[in-house]
């Protein structure tokens, strides 16, 4: 095994560059996704009829496709069309749309949002009514009973599924690699070409991968301990008392 290569920096700024793409395209699809989802699941429930019918269509469509297929729509498809409508070019989100980046977070937070808007949904159901005519007793309003119940309640009952849509979320990551986005793939991909190492670069990568996952489950894991409501409850050792019985002396 040789892996004197790390030793140089040239290799060095691909593997930092690919690592701070991977972060950040973790973070803004997990975040746009979930806020995706709420909006999914609430068009669902509690939409219109031909809102909830769009909302139905999108998750169908979004979920029975592959990832790579809906990631090649957006960047070859969607992109190479914008480059045709005259005056985009010259417009200020131009450099936006050129970037491969913006498709690739935008082709996951659609796909987070489609499978954790049908779990979501799954959980908004399941909430008891009880609790939130509660909430509309003490005088709260639509929204704050939204807010404040309903949404953390289902939170709590689907929290392990989300948990693991985000490491699904992370392992999908290097399909970016498929469309010049530098993510941590990517920069292997271009250590091989370049040192003609096939099987030393690519283990790294999945080490940095495995590394990777294992924080953010640990991460998740707190997060569902100290969750309002999802923390065990801790009962302390008490030992057990002899209960003597008095006898009666005749």
């Amino acid at each position: 095994m040789d892996f004197s290569w790390l030793r140089d920096s040239f290799y060095q700024e691909y593997l930092i560059e690919g690592f701070v793409n991977t972060l950040w395209l973790l973070a803004v699809s997990a975040v746009g996704g979930l806020l995706l989802a709420v909006a999914v699941a609430m068009a669902r429930i509690k939409g219109p009829r031909p809102l909830a019918w769009v909302a139905q269509g999108f998750t169908t469509v979004m979920r029975g496709t592959p990832l790579l297929v809906q990631l090649f729509f957006f960047y070859y498809g969607v992109g190479r069309l914008l480059e045709g409508i005259p005056g985009v070019q010259d417009s200020v989100i131009w450099p936006l749309l050129r970037d491969p980046f913006f498709y690739g977070a935008l082709t996951f937070i659609l796909s987070v949002g489609a499978y954790s808007g049908e779990v979501l949904r799954g959980a908004l159901i399941s909430v008891p009514p009880g609790e939130r005519e509660a909430g509309r007793a003490f005088g709260m309003s639509p929204f704050q009973v939204f807010a404040r119940l309903w949404l953390p309640r289902a939170v709590q009952l689907c929290l392990p599924t989300l948990t693991g849509e985000m490491i699904l979320l992370l392992k999908s990551v290097p399909l970016v690699s498929t469309i010049a986005l530098m993510d941590l793939l990517q920069a292997a991909n271009i250590i091989r070409d370049e040192t003609f190492l096939v099987y030393e670069p690519l283990m790294l990568i999945a080490g940095i991968y495995l590394a990777m996952t294992v924080v953010l489950t640990l991460v998740l894991r707190q997060v569902e301990r100290h969750f309002p409501g999802m923390q065990p409850t801790r009962r302390r050792w008490r030992p057990l008392r002899r209960v003597e019985t008095a006898t009666c002396k005749h």
